[in-house]
């Protein structure tokens, strides 16, 4: 997300900030922010002295106080609706716009340690970490990496049908806070599952879950263990759906 903020918002955000905290002073009278400093002056003596009682309470005290001093201020509010309004513009516009990843096959370049001389080949990879943004595999062949991603919220597709999976067990390991994950499989690929779930919806082949609430949802095919290909999938999120099909 911080990568995508651009400068013109960041600069009108803190030329906003700055005129709503003048205004809070001379409207105020600075009266938010003396008992700022004050709330922090008592936690700051009170955590000198957090070995005797009267210091853990001036601590606590001070600390609790400066809290809710600045979840009153006026300056404070402006940032959180300006990040709120940001956050939900950037995830309509994934919604609409989504990144299609495409790897480009490219053979791995060895990388040498110099103290031990151990060849070492560097990856690429199919996702990257995201705090906001849809990913999906390319429509195109690409070549196969194992996923271990974690990312905000946006929806994340893996198609193991435009690749070659390597013999032995591929992993998919996901981790999202908001938002649905599918991935389709196909049919000769013996398949793992192991879902955790705050709150949503699992439709794993014919299987279905229509509501998991705070559950651990696991399934694995008939031949999973004695197949010479097959798929490991690790998945959980706060709230959202899963989807693994065939194809």
């Amino acid at each position: 997300m911080f990568k995508q903020l651009k400068t013109d918002y960041v600069s009108w955000m803190v030329l906003v900030g700055v005129a709503l905290l003048l205004l809070e002073i001379v409207f105020f009278d600075g009266g938010l922010l003396f008992s700022l400093v004050f709330t922090i002056a008592i936690a700051y003596y009170g955590r000198k002295s957090y070995a005797r009682k009267r210091g853990r309470f001036m601590f606590w005290a001070g600390l609790f106080a400066t809290v809710i001093t600045v979840l009153n201020m006026m300056i404070f509010k402006f940032f959180l609706l300006a990040l709120i309004v940001y956050v939900i513009v950037v995830f309509y516009r994934s919604k609409k716009n989504p990144e299609i990843i495409k790897p480009l096959l490219v053979e791995p370049q060895p990388l040498v340690d110099n103290r031990e001389n151990e060849p070492l080949l560097k990856k690429s990879q199919l996702f990257e970490n995201k705090l906001f943004g849809r990913q999906t595999t390319p429509d195109h062949i690409y070549e196969w990496n194992d996923i271990n991603i974690q990312g905000g919220i946006g929806d994340t597709i893996v198609d193991l049908s435009n690749t070659i999976l390597p013999k032995g067990e591929a992993v998919i390991s996901i981790r999202n806070l908001i938002g649905n994950i599918k991935i389709l499989v196909p049919y000769d690929i013996e398949v793992s599952i192991h879902h955790s779930v705050f709150s949503g919806k699992a439709h794993i082949f014919q299987h279905q879950e229509n509501m998991a609430f705070n559950q651990i949802i696991s399934y694995q095919t008939a031949d999973y263990q004695n197949a010479g290909e097959k798929v490991k999938i690790i998945t959980s999120h706060l709230t959202g759906n899963l989807e693994v099909k065939r194809i």
